[in-house]
């Protein structure tokens, strides 16, 4: 009987644990499976050390502090690497405008949010309806749709009226960007850490740097996004 209601305590139990853990913020749990990791780590290392075997107590030694984050060693981005999911994506929106960014294959797709053509998506625009567009919203989504425009339609602004039409250069918004915002821009969840604002920083400019024929206007968002969470790190 006392079996029967240990197995049944057992039972309610790991069904609690699963469901914490389906529930679990993915930035948490990789930072508690990091930790859980390190201290396992830490205590496999120093009984192997009690027993004499310093070749092997020394790496896995080393592998936990990694984990814990007390030396500059790769495995602690392993498991931040793992628990980004893909599909990982990154938003940056003006009045009538929104842009999305894919991580993972670096496309540029964008959807009208506000005007006679919101809700609609830009792919089902040929290139003449988008300049018409252009002359029909503020400057921070004009500056915007060029971004997609330089994407789309490689050498658009030849055909268009000077580069006016398309703010290239244009500075970013005014407004002050909100931290809410910037994790959007960098594709991250709310809470991520200076390394994780870091990686995610450069990949983007890999992707968007105008050098690389991307966006000015969108760089400039994210160099802005990463100012933006940096500063809050610092505070």
């Amino acid at each position: 009987m006392l079996t029967l209601i240990a197995g049944i305590i057992a039972l309610l139990l790991l069904s609690l644990a699963l469901n914490a853990f389906r529930a679990a913020n993915p930035h948490v749990l990789a930072r508690a499976i990091k930790i859980a990791g390190g201290i396992i780590s830490l205590a496999t290392a120093t009984f192997l050390g009690v027993r004499g075997q310093i070749a092997v107590a020394l790496p896995i030694g080393l592998f936990g502090l990694g984990l814990l984050g007390w030396v500059p060693f790769s495995a602690g981005d392993f498991f931040s690497r793992a628990a980004r999911s893909s599909g990982q994506a990154s938003r940056v929106r003006a009045n009538f405008v929104e842009m999305t960014l894919d991580h993972d294959s670096g496309q540029l797709s964008g959807r009208f949010i506000a005007g006679r053509h919101a809700g609609r998506s830009l792919d089902e625009f040929d290139l003449p309806a988008l300049l018409t567009a252009l002359g029909e919203i503020d400057d921070d989504s004009r500056a915007l749709l060029a971004g997609y425009l330089d994407r789309r339609f490689a050498g658009w602004r030849e055909h268009a009226q000077g580069d006016a039409a398309g703010g290239r250069g244009r500075p970013p918004p005014g407004g002050k960007m909100t931290e809410e915002e910037a994790y959007q821009i960098l594709g991250l969840q709310t809470g991520a850490g200076r390394a994780d604002i870091t990686r995610a920083h450069r990949n983007l400019m890999k992707k968007l740097h105008p050098d690389q024929g991307g966006s000015t206007y969108l760089a400039a968002r994210v160099n802005e996004a990463k100012d933006v969470l940096l500063r809050r790190h610092r505070n």
